[in-house]
């Protein structure tokens, strides 16, 4: 029997037992309820830290502890291996991405399994391989002939030095975020998503979503941006030389009620409108070369000064016919409503802020008791200074000024989406290829299902300007599908949130001939089912993935792609469900204090002492500065690297530190001490199991049933209890400390009292620990299984013993503290028999030493007994 607690050996070898056994193999099996746990995929970028693990270590808790109560669990794992950091990767070493990529996933790959995560690793996918982007093709063009994909024009943001489109995350201060040119906003053909026909779904089915944090229901349904209101049209008025083909200027606003507090209207740059002022307007056409260079995205806008340039255009005011000017304002999106607004500086901010700087006229029409000159009031009121309108409430007017638009035939209410089509174009190498031909006879035609997938060449040249599909020499030349004639490729490769969007369905079927086997994909994200013997269910029994874990950073755009997909294959019959995930976790961050030298370099934990609250280098005993805690990161050295921890302290220690030390949901303090606490426990609990099973064998019916066994036996039987509820509701923090009482509970006993009521409570705080630190755990239950006579009656291994149940008698506690509380205030705690009467409690209440100076002298107006927690009394004067 090894007699020192080695993680060394003893984690290498139960990676080797669960992997040659195929320990954690999911298959489609109807007789069984299954439950689908899942952590976001990583992007293989070579490198693995402590935030992964914490992730990864979340969510295997979890299918270790289902797998235990009977369900059949799939917990898959996989590589989001597209995107540009691979091509730039690729000029940097002068490598091929497919090289670096499939070298860095090797490399990753090691590393999680000796972390014993259990992830049936038969499923693994690998987007940037044919086996995945060629389903992912076949699936697009099913999208295609649903009409889900079109191409067309659409405003872009352009990096003119790396010829290519950039997502509104690459565009920093107007510039390209590896380039640093000043982007450009541009008109380009793109491959879009029409994720907007699913916009009123979207928004309606976030009801579904009760086991979602609010936080993010909230981010999706701000982003989808739904808002009713009225839009209308200004008459325009303009020079005599200017011949206008249209002369009215369509707005859209929220507040139609604020109408009479118009006092200018704005126009984007791309507004034809602004355009025609250009023609014959130097600055004009200055100003919108200059607004263009902010790119497309919105929150970049929002933080950018507030310009404008005045045209000669006024527009004129429905009712008061009062001229109004008209800007071209740099904050304007033309792809936002119609590209142009009516201002109203005294209820909007950005109105406000542009009013002040061009000294426009600022008119309040919503009373708010502010100084509108100062700052707008943004919110409801009682009109004023409006006509017809003046007395009445935000919600009266909105209606009104919509229905006499309507009636008189100038406007009309409708509802807008914040939400735009999504475009997928991107002008790269390293991206799923876009199975599509351009013929000059034949316009553009999908490619033939038979000719899928298109692969991507290998022989290319990455320089990081323009796209190195589109300079291919032979590569894009093709034959015409329909003709036969000359034809081209379609270049571009799809952005890479496309194949982030369904990955958690191919999971289910990585080697099907079709994009997605009907049967496991409806099997595993069907409705959910209770487990044989087990008093929970899953969280939620609507479709989908059971638990989903992941940052809150994907809170929207992968979140929200993920739902469009769900929905776009259901549609395409490919599907079932209606959304892709029931549950939700967003982990928080994992954070720590940086160690800066004099000389501006940073030191990493485990060279550090600290003392009396200050840092000393271990090395030179020199003191360093100690900066405040922020997210772990590489460029401040932060946190220690997952290897030398498993290294120093094994896979278990770093498990249960991650547990421990934080809810899943708050951020994680880097902590070097609690990764010592952590091993010091493992250490207490190697010793107490391995001293228990060299006890003489002494089976469950040698119980004696005395006051002080039955102590013991509580305590076991609630802590079980409590473990399994606390998994339940992701409190792992609680139930480690759970079983940490419980340990120290066990520890205390003399090694030769009460040995049936201990090795009960070893056995059972094992297998509670089983899904936090299954390498210790499966080895000391191999050696209570082998050395002695005990409770186990299946000498299997670990991960194949059923969850343990309580007893709820044995449970049940003798004693409670009951709360005593006198007009509001507590007064007493008390201890009571469990079973204490309500009589028996007020009783008790009014004759304690503490309450009772509160109640002397006084008149009892009310009492509230709540069972088994508390005695609130009320009191009047006499």
């Amino acid at each position: 029997m090894t007699t020192k607690y080695t993680p060394s050996q003893i984690e290498p070898k139960w990676q080797k037992t669960w992997f040659e056994s195929n320990a954690f193999l999911a298959e489609v099996d109807t007789s069984r309820p299954k439950y689908y746990v899942l952590e976001m995929l990583p992007y293989p970028s070579g490198v693995m830290h402590m935030g992964h693990v914490r992730n990864y270590t979340l969510g295997d808790v979890l299918a270790r502890y289902k797998r235990a109560q009977g369900f059949n669990v799939m917990h898959p794992m996989g590589w989001d291996a597209f995107g540009l950091p691979a091509e730039n990767a690729a000029m940097k070493k002068k490598t091929h991405p497919k090289t670096w990529t499939l070298a860095n996933i090797a490399e990753m790959k090691a590393l999680m399994k000796q972390f014993g995560w259990s992830y049936d690793w038969s499923k693994e996918v690998t987007t940037c391989l044919p086996e995945y982007y060629g389903p992912q093709q076949a699936l697009f063009l099913d999208l295609y002939g649903k009409g889900l994909v079109q191409r067309g024009e659409t405003l872009v943001n352009w990096d003119p030095v790396d010829q290519t489109v950039l997502a509104n995350e690459q565009v920093v201060d107007g510039k390209g975020w590896r380039s640093g040119a000043p982007v450009e906003r541009r008109k380009m053909p793109q491959w879009v998503m029409r994720i907007t026909k699913y916009a009123d779904e979207l928004l309606a089915d976030l009801d579904k979503l009760p086991h979602w944090p609010a936080r993010v229901r909230l981010m999706q349904e701000n982003w989808l941006g739904k808002s009713r209101g009225l839009e209308f049209s200004f008459q325009v008025k303009a020079p005599s030389e200017f011949r206008i083909p249209n002369s009215e200027l369509r707005v859209f606003t929220t507040r139609p009620d604020t109408i009479f507090g118009a006092t200018f209207c704005c126009v984007a740059p791309e507004h034809p409108l602004a355009a025609l002022a250009a023609s014959n307007d130097d600055k004009a056409r200055s100003f919108i070369a200059d607004a263009e260079s902010l790119g497309t995205a919105q929150e970049t806008i929002d933080k950018a000064e507030k310009k404008g340039h005045k045209t000669s255009f006024t527009a004129i005011h429905p009712f008061t016919g009062a001229e109004l000017p008209i800007y071209i304002a740099n904050f304007v999106l033309m792809t936002y409503g119609t590209g142009a607004l009516m201002a109203v500086p005294a209820h909007d901010e950005r109105d406000h802020a542009f009013a002040t700087k061009y000294q426009l006229p600022i008119v309040e029409v919503v009373s708010g008791g502010e100084d509108v000159q100062k700052a707008p009031h943004s919110g409801d009121g009682q009109l004023i200074n409006s006509q017809f309108l003046n007395g009445m409430p935000t919600a009266e007017a909105i209606n009104v000024v919509i229905s006499r638009a309507e009636a008189e035939g100038w406007g009309r209410g409708v509802t807008q989406w914040r939400l735009r089509d999504w475009g997928i174009s991107r002008q790269r190498y390293w991206g799923c290829p876009i199975p599509f031909i351009h013929c000059d006879k034949c316009g553009t035609v999908p490619v033939p299902r038979e000719q899928l997938p298109v692969v991507l060449p290998e022989d290319v040249d990455i320089t990081g300007s323009g796209n190195p599909l589109d300079k291919h020499p032979t590569w894009k030349h093709v034959s015409c599908p329909k003709c036969n004639g000359k034809a081209v490729r379609e270049t571009d490769t799809m952005d890479t949130f496309m194949d982030s969007s369904w990955y958690y369905m191919r999971y289910l079927c990585p080697t099907s001939k079709q994009p997605l086997d009907k049967k496991a994909v409806d099997y595993w994200m069907g409705s959910g089912a209770a487990a044989p013997n087990s008093e929970f269910r899953i969280p939620n029994s609507a479709s989908g993935v059971d638990q989903y874990i992941g940052g809150i950073e994907h809170a929207v755009l992968h979140l929200l792609y993920a739902r469009f997909f769900t929905k776009a294959l259901r549609d395409t019959g490919h599907v079932s469900c209606d959304e892709p995930f029931s549950a939700l976790l967003c982990q928080g961050m994992l954070i720590g204090n940086a160690y800066q030298k004099a000389d501006g370099t940073y030191l990493y934990p485990s060279q550090i002492e600290l003392r009396d609250g200050k840092a000393f280098e271990k090395a030179t005993g020199t003191e360093v500065k100690i900066l405040p805690a922020e997210k772990i990161s590489k460029s401040k050295n932060n946190g220690d690297s997952p290897e030398e921890l498993l290294a120093k302290y094994g896979a278990d220690t770093l498990r249960l530190f991650i547990l421990f030390t934080a809810p899943p949901e708050r951020d994680l303090e880097w902590s070097e001490a609690a990764i010592e606490g952590a091993s010091r426990f493992l250490g207490r609990l190697w010793t107490l199991a391995t001293t228990t099973a060299t006890l003489p064998g002494e089976r469950v019916e040698g119980f004696h049933n005395t006051p002080a066994e039955a102590a013991i036996r509580r305590k076991t039987h609630q802590t079980i209890q409590k473990v399994t509820q606390d998994i339940e509701k992701f409190q792992y923090n609680t139930m480690v400390a759970a079983c940490m009482e419980l340990l120290n509970t066990l520890t205390s006993l003399a090694a030769s009292s009460f040995e049936a009521a201990r090795r009960e409570g070893v056995e059972a705080l094992i297998r509670l620990l089983n899904p936090a630190v299954p390498h210790i755990t499966e080895e000391l239950w191999q050696m209570l299984s082998t050395n002695h006579e005990s409770r186990i009656t299946n000498h299997g291994p670990l991960h194949t013993q059923p969850w343990p149940k309580h007893d709820p008698a044995l449970a049940a506690a003798d004693e409670i503290t009951l709360i005593v509380q006198v007009d509001g205030k507590l007064r007493a705690r008390l201890t009571v028999p469990a079973d204490i009467s309500e009589e028996a409690a007020l009783a008790a209440a009014h004759a304690s030493p503490e309450a009772k100076p509160f109640l002397t002298g006084r008149q009892i107006a009310k009492q509230i007994y709540v069972p088994g927690r508390l005695v609130n009394i009320a009191t009047r004067a006499l």
